[in-house]
């Protein structure tokens, strides 16, 4: 991987001071469905997608900062604004899903598999390396529906974060720390619409913050990084699976207890719906590269039929 004509260093940069570096992928890539996935909601205020340029707020060690991806030509251009500029150009390949290994996924085990790598030859898996941001985003999203977690993820994000630097296409803000989201107070949780069995448990998460996402980063496998996850009171498989996702990209994690998964992998690999054992079973041929299937399996425009009308959402926060 190569990455060229970067401007930054790691000394603090000026926030309306632009740096620009050029990534030069040794893969095919679709930036779009790589880094897109990370998006939570259309209105998140921590990554916009306009037309063809993904904006990212950023916390890093110097400041909020802002990085622009953009697809020219094969190339990556990223140009990004404010103190850690520097630190946001280094983190564009693994965006990019420079450390994505496909080495040992076979397609050709499943049609639809086969038929949908073949098409989307530009899927990676990207890697945020922001552990605790996706921790606490995955905490929101406990047993709520989207509409409800992206919600609350937008409101406290834009209230408790920090204003991102630069031409943004819009008002965007980089996530809190784990000392602020800390001290978030208990009225706001309710604001968001968090319930406080979600809020305590992020709330506890922050006090242990950056150790948990070192010892996360440090763990050898995904069972080691689920035991880091699980430790945590609150925390359970599908956190562990949905954090390991984005702020790792492991190619491996499956999400197990979610409301939808099984069901669509049962249905685009049998046609049939089935249960987390029964999606465990069908994912094994690809054990080490299950996320890379699901992943597969959303990109085919594969979809069980709707059984019924959408879920309206109680709102607690009235009462």
């Amino acid at each position: 991987m190569t990455l060229t004509a970067r401007s930054a260093s790691a000394d603090a940069a000026p926030a309306d001071t632009a740096q620009e570096a050029v990534y030069r992928p040794p893969h095919e890539l679709d930036l779009h469905r790589t880094v897109g996935m990370l998006r939570r909601g259309r209105n998140d205020p921590t990554m916009v997608i306009d037309g063809t340029v993904i904006w990212r707020a950023l916390r890093t060690p110097l400041g909020p900062t802002t990085l622009s991806l953009r697809m020219l030509g094969g190339e990556v251009h990223a140009t990004a604004w404010g103190p850690g500029s520097g630190i946001a150009l280094d983190l564009v390949p693994a965006l990019c899903g420079a450390h994505d290994d496909a080495t040992d996924f076979d397609p050709s085990l499943h049609p639809l598999i086969a038929d949908t790598a073949r098409r989307h030859p530009g899927l990676r898996l990207t890697r945020t390396d922001e552990v605790f941001d996706a921790l606490a985003c995955a905490i929101i999203e406990q047993k709520v529906t989207g509409m409800q977690a992206f919600g609350a993820w937008r409101w406290l994000i834009s209230r408790f974060g920090a204003p991102a630097p630069g031409p943004t296409p819009r008002p965007m803000f980089a996530a809190p720390s784990p000392d602020q989201w800390h001290r978030i107070p208990s009225w706001a949780w309710h604001r968001a619409g968090v319930e406080p069995p979600q809020s305590r448990t992020i709330v506890r998460a922050a006090e242990r913050g950056d150790r948990i996402s070192r010892a996360v980063r440090a763990a050898a496998s995904g069972d080691d990084r689920d035991r880091v996850l699980t430790s945590l009171p609150g925390v359970g498989v599908w956190t562990s699976a949905e954090t390991r996702i984005r702020a790792l990209g492991d190619p491996d994690a499956v999400s197990i207890g979610d409301y939808h998964l099984a069901h669509e992998v049962g249905h685009a690999l049998t046609g049939a719906r089935t249960d987390d054992a029964g999606m465990i079973e069908l994912l094994a041929p690809w054990a080490g590269q299950r996320q890379r299937v699901v992943r597969l399996i959303h990109a085919s425009g594969v979809q069980e039929p709707r059984r019924g009308p959408r879920l309206a959402p109680e709102d607690h926060r009235r009462r």
